[in-house]
């Protein structure tokens, strides 16, 4: 058994307008499955599909206080194109951060609500990821998260050090997730954090067992009016693990 990552979940005090900042940013269509949701995917996705990593923007009335753990790098197959797309967000209402990234090839930005992100130079390891090349997750140690977060999904260790840890989809496609070491620890709920789902003809139930066997935790979060599970990986980072399909 194994999960898929298949989507990031992000919050905002304002979903639709957020979405459409995403929407333009990625190229991808938007929808939406009720009042507060905003789904974002490529136009004519088969969803869920490794080659794409959607987005869920929910809405929720807690203004953003703190850097995000769980960010979104994008890619870019020239400086040209970094330049152009880093302008054309700024229009679209992104703002420079700060996060003290220091003298970087890369530029960091913030999307309307305040969440960080990154336009990165062109990479050779990103040119076929699509507009998303990694969705990033801040932690104390790299391996022990590759460790989890390779057992928990299907997808495939490629680096693992000190410093940093990258994975990817069996299928190879589609971004990386990548864990990297920071100094700072986990203050409060992640406003985005991961979403994964089991196999078609999998047990939730066996799913969830064989997680926390992994080292998964509870978060004490209320289920009671929801489908899915809320977990927490090994450093407190949320997770919903989703209904099969």
């Amino acid at each position: 058994m194994a999960t898929r990552l298949v989507q990031i979940n992000m919050k905002a005090r304002n979903d639709s307008a957020l979405g459409r900042f995403w929407a333009e940013a990625l190229g991808w269509g938007v929808d939406s499955e009720g009042p507060g949701v905003t789904n974002l995917e490529p136009v004519g996705f088969a969803y869920p599909d490794p080659a794409a990593v959607c987005v869920d923007i929910i809405a929720r009335p807690e203004p953003k206080t703190v850097k995000n753990r769980v960010h979104l790098d994008l890619a870019t197959t020239s400086p040209a194109h970094q330049a152009e797309l880093i302008t054309r967000l700024r229009e679209l209402g992104a703002t420079l951060a700060d996060v003290g990234q220091g003298d970087v090839p890369w530029t960091v930005l913030a999307d309307p609500e305040g969440n960080e992100f990154c336009v990165l130079e062109p990479r050779p390891v990103y040119q076929d990821t699509g507009p998303i090349a990694a969705v990033v997750v801040d932690c104390v140690a790299p391996r022990e998260m590759a460790r989890f977060w390779g057992r928990a999904t299907d997808w495939t260790v490629h680096e693992v050090t000190d410093e940093h840890a990258t994975l990817r989809s069996a299928q190879g496609v589609g971004p990386y997730l990548e864990f990297l070491r920071g100094p700072d620890t986990k203050s409060g709920w992640n406003r985005v954090h991961l979403d994964v789902r089991p196999y078609p003809g999998d047990d939730l139930k066996t799913e969830e067992a064989r997680l926390r066997a992994l080292g998964a935790t509870d978060t004490g979060i209320d289920r009671s009016s929801i489908s899915w599970t809320v977990l927490a990986d090994p450093e407190g980072n949320e997770f919903c693990l989703l209904a099969p399909r």
